[in-house]
């Protein structure tokens, strides 16, 4: 049994879906600080340090510790996720009519060591979204989508601001599941 160092329903979801047995144990680091240090970094490099970072954060001595992140870019800018429904709207209209790359990433540690990371990204293809679309939108998903990075949850209405998506379903989601189940796999946690 492994440890999810996350709080994300989403994760969890993929995780027991996938058969996979954890025990959820969140996280409690900074991740804004741990961005700073990290100044101009690739969106990639970031989301794979917050990921070691937070199952680096947990020690355990002989158990697996599982971390993962996302982030969102648009324009070259970074986005967290919003502060208030306000913010919500703010980020949603901004990603009107542009590209929005989504960076997930997953690392393994085990005795405080790294041992095993791997970051993917999506690309979301945000239609235009008119003024009145965005308040409907967050009329129904706010305060669901307050948590989510990218102001959206793909398996609810949040597939209505995309009108095209390249990349896997889990990327989306917030992990790359398929290599985490390979990797899995290799360091026998799972039936090969």
């Amino acid at each position: 049994m492994i440890i999810l160092a996350s709080k994300s329903a989403s994760r969890a979801a993929m995780l027991q879906a996938a058969g996979v047995a954890f025990e959820p144990r969140p996280a409690s680091i900074d991740e804004r600080a741990l961005e700073a240090r990290l100044g101009d970094a690739s969106p990639d490099a970031v989301a794979l340090a917050l990921a070691e970072a937070k199952a680096l954060a947990l020690a355990e001595p002989e158990r697996l510790v599982l971390g993962s992140d996302s982030l969102v870019v648009v324009d070259g800018r970074r986005f967290d996720k919003p502060d208030s429904r306000e913010d919500a709207a703010r980020h949603l209209a901004f990603f009107s009519g542009k590209t929005m790359e989504l960076h997930s990433a997953a690392a393994l540690a085990r005795r405080g060591k790294t041992v095993w990371s791997h970051a993917a990204v999506a690309r979301l293809h945000v239609r235009a979204l008119s003024p009145a679309f965005i308040d409907r939108y967050l009329d129904a998903e706010w305060p669901e989508v307050a948590g989510c990075v990218g102001v959206f949850r793909i398996e609810a209405l949040g597939v209505q601001l995309f009108e095209r998506i390249e990349g896997d379903t889990f990327t989306i989601l917030g992990m790359p599941l398929l290599p985490l189940l390979g990797a899995l796999r290799q360091m026998g946690e799972l039936p090969a």
